[in-house]
This record gives C-alpha cells, sequence and structure tokens, in this order.
C-alpha cells in the first residue's frame, strides 16, 4: 500500500496515508496496541525539555497534520511528540493546487500549501480530546488575507485559541508560501509579535514559546534572532524551516522547473539546516533548546544534530520517504548509536561531541 501510493500525485497521496494512519487510531485499543510495538520504549532515548518527559528525541514536524486529525495515531507510530499545524487564526483554503511535488531523485519534496487549515478554533477543539501521554505542540502562522499590520494581533488570535490545549506553541515566520511571512523575521518585526504570544502564553499558565526559523537566513540574522529570543525569554528555537534554494540538486532540472516555486524540504536541505542549528548552539545554545529539522533521513543525520546542540530532532520528509516503520528505525539507531559510546542517554550527545571535539 505505502509503495503503491508513490504512483499516485503527491497530495492526494499524502490525504489517503493520513486518513489510513487516522483510521488505525481510531480502532479501540489500536494506538496503545501500536505504542507497545512502535514506540520509543528505551530508557536511553528519554529526554527532557521545556518542563516536559519526551519518551524519545524524534518528533513529527508541523505540516502533515495540518488540523491535528491523527495526533493519537501519530504518536503511536514512534514519535516523542507530534507538532500540528500550522495553523492560522481564520480557516483558509491554501494555495491553488497542484502544491506538493516529489523529488524522487534526491528524497525531497517542493510544497507551496500556503498554510491550508481550518484555523485554530477548530484544531484546538479537536486537541482537547487527544491523549494526553501523546506531547503534542501547535505550530502558528499568520492568515494571508490579514494585512502586514494586523499580524500581531492575527498570531495573538491563534495563539489564545490552542494556549489551552498546546504543550507548546511555535511561531512561524519561516514559510516561504505565504507572502511577506519571512519580513517578519526581521527582529524589529519579530520582537513585538513574540513579546504579545509569549504573554497570551504566560496568561494561560506559562505554555512553552519557541520561533521557527528559515536555512535561508544569512548568518548574521541567525546570531539577530538568538539574541532576540534568549532577551524575550523564549524556550527555544526550531532550526530549520523549508528553503527556497534549489542548489546541489540530482533531480532533472525539468523535474524541478516543472515542481515551481515553494519550500524544498529533504536532504539537499541537510548541511545549511545543520550549520544553521550549530551557529545558534554556539550562540545561545546554553539559554535556549534547540529543535532540529531539515534533512534529517537516517539515525546518523539525527545523531549528528543533537551531538551538535539539539535537543529534539523533527522530521516529515523522512517520514514521507521512510513509510510507517521509520520512526521505530531511528529510535533504534539511536539508542544503538548511545550505547556504542558508552552513554546512557542520547541527551548525552552533546556532551560527548564536545569531549571528542578537544580530544
Amino acid at each position: 500500500m505505502y509503495r503503491a501510493l508513490r504512483r499516485v500525485p503527491a497530495e492526494t497521496a499524502h490525504e489517503i496515508a493520513l486518513r489510513l494512519i487516522r483510521a488505525a487510531g481510531a480502532v479501540p485499543g489500536g494506538p496503545g496496541a501500536l505504542r507497545r510495538v512502535l514506540g520509543p520504549r528505551d530508557p536511553a532515548l528519554r529526554v527532557r525539555a521545556f518542563g516536559l518527559n519526551f519518551p524519545g528525541p524524534l518528533g513529527l514536524a508541523a505540516g502533515f497534520d495540518k488540523d491535528a486529525r491523527g495526533v493519537a495515531a501519530l504518536g503511536a507510530l514512534g514519535f516523542g511528540f507530534v507538532e500540528v499545524g500550522t495553523l492560522t487564526a481564520r480557516a483558509q483554503p491554501g494555495n491553488p493546487k497542484p502544491r506538493l511535488f516529489r523529488l524522487m531523485d534526491d528524497r525531497a519534496i517542493v510544497n507551496r500549501m500556503g498554510f491550508n487549515n481550518e484555523g485554530a478554533a477548530a484544531a484546538a477543539a479537536r486537541l482537547r480530546h487527544r491523549p494526553r501521554d501523546v506531547i503534542t505542540g501547535v505550530n502558528i502562522g499568520k492568515t494571508k488575507a490579514v494585512p502586514d499590520e494586523e499580524a500581531v494581533a492575527d498570531y495573538v488570535a491563534s495563539a489564545r485559541a490552542v494556549a489551552g490545549v498546546a504543550d507548546y506553541v511555535v511561531v512561524n515566520v519561516s514559510s516561504p508560501n505565504t507572502p511577506g511571512l519571512r519580513d517578519l523575521q526581521a527582529t524589529t518585526r519579530l520582537s513585538p509579535l513574540l513579546s504579545a504570544v509569549r504573554d497570551v502564553l504566560d496568561r494561560a499558565g506559562g505554555v512553552p514559546l519557541l520561533v521557527k526559523i528559515a536555512p535561508d537566513l544569512a548568518d548574521e540574522g541567525v546570531d539577530a534572532i538568538a539574541d532576540l529570543a534568549v532577551s524575550l525569554g523564549l524556550d527555544g528555537i526550531i532550526a530549520t524551516n523549508t528553503t527556497i534554494s534549489r542548489d546541489g540538486l540530482v533531480s532533472p532540472p525539468a523535474e524541478v522547473a516543472a515542481a515551481g516555486a515553494g519550500g524544498l524540504s529533504g536532504p539537499p536541505l541537510r548541511d545549511r539546516s545543520l550549520a544553521v542549528l550549530r551557529r545558534l548552539s554556539t550562540r545561545a545554545g546554553d539559554r535556549l533548546t534547540l529543535v532540529a529539522a531539515g534533512g534529517i533521513e537516517t539515525p546518523a543525520d539525527a545523531w549528528e544534530r543533537l551531538a551538535a546542540g539539539a535537543t529534539l530532532v523533527q522530521a516529515y520528509t523522512g517520514f514521507v520517504y521512510g513509510g510507517p516503520f521509520w520512526p521505530r528505525r531511528i529510535n533504534a539507531g539511536l539508542a544503538a548509536r548511545a550505547r556504542s559510546l558508552g552513554l546512557d542517554s542520547v541527551s548525552l550527545a552533546g556532551s560527548r561531541a564536545g569531549i571528542e571535539r578537544r580530544v
């Protein structure tokens, strides 16, 4: 079935896959049974972040379950946490189809979905009934129809809607598919936005707040956001979102051109995402929790991010190409790597890397 999905258009395949996952989760006792077989049960995988105990460091990135429909089943497949969204304050259809494309030779995806979702309030209503043993983050973005001068109020509306049902909230200012969104990464615009959302979440009991940044930022921009996140008391940064670059692809140029504009995810993003992570770690790694995303496909990729300063890692494209048993393979590889290095926990990967660099 999974291989057959590759023969249908990418967005159709995604919708079918999510329905199948949801169906498995709807079977009485299904999520529990799946979790016993596929879940991260090895003690070496346990990680603590944001005051929460994660059963494993591997999470599902935002974009797969936009409307929070499959949290229970996705959590049972082996992910230590699930991030839903991106959600906007108002429901919106997203960009015209087709808007999701595979670049098979690169094991990559191009998307220009445009934050298609039913709105933050609708997702929040579903999340009120989610299993509490699945750590769930909520990723929020700007409604396309909202003018730039009202962006802060728009994000605040989403934050208020989800504050009571999210284990953490992510402000997404880095998708390339909403016009003008990445302009919000400028610190003069980002500071009032994050401050306003932080205030909402503090009033809701101190829900952890992160910001997700683009890999296409200049190094100085990465430093500026790191400094801003520290000064505002944010809990962490996700590095990184998709890229608008098409450098280094092996897919035929005609195929790349046919996919068109949008964010590129998958292995071609690996090096730049890792470089951004390392810069963040050097700049503010002891004061922020760093979540790595972008090009994570193998246990070695995930371990490299943990060693570079990430506490948690996220994936989307690796899961799409790897299939339903992919999270279990990543978790098994991480636990084995930790033990081969004499570490009791993957959370010590960064410490070990520091020792190896000094030697």
